[in-house]
């Protein structure tokens, strides 16, 4: 019975951890290349604008969006 339990507890925590490792992909476009890249964090500079709405849950989705976005496919 302890073990169930303690098996429980140890994939409720798991679980838990997971979800709250969630990570968001940027299209950004850097200000001087006019190149838009994507990345996985948050632009902090004020070289990279994030493009659109340019915030995806997948890397697969950032570059299906990207390749839509008009200012990434002009150069």
């Amino acid at each position: 019975m302890k073990k169930l339990l303690l098996s429980s507890v140890v994939v409720a925590f798991s679980v838990t951890s997971a979800l709250a490792q969630t990570t968001e992909f940027y299209v950004v476009r850097d200000t001087t290349t006019k190149k838009c890249t994507i990345v996985d964090k948050k632009p902090t500079t004020t070289t990279t604008t994030v493009v659109d709405n340019g915030i995806f849950k997948t890397r697969t989705e950032a570059e299906t969006g990207m390749k839509t976005m008009k200012v990434c496919t002009e150069n």
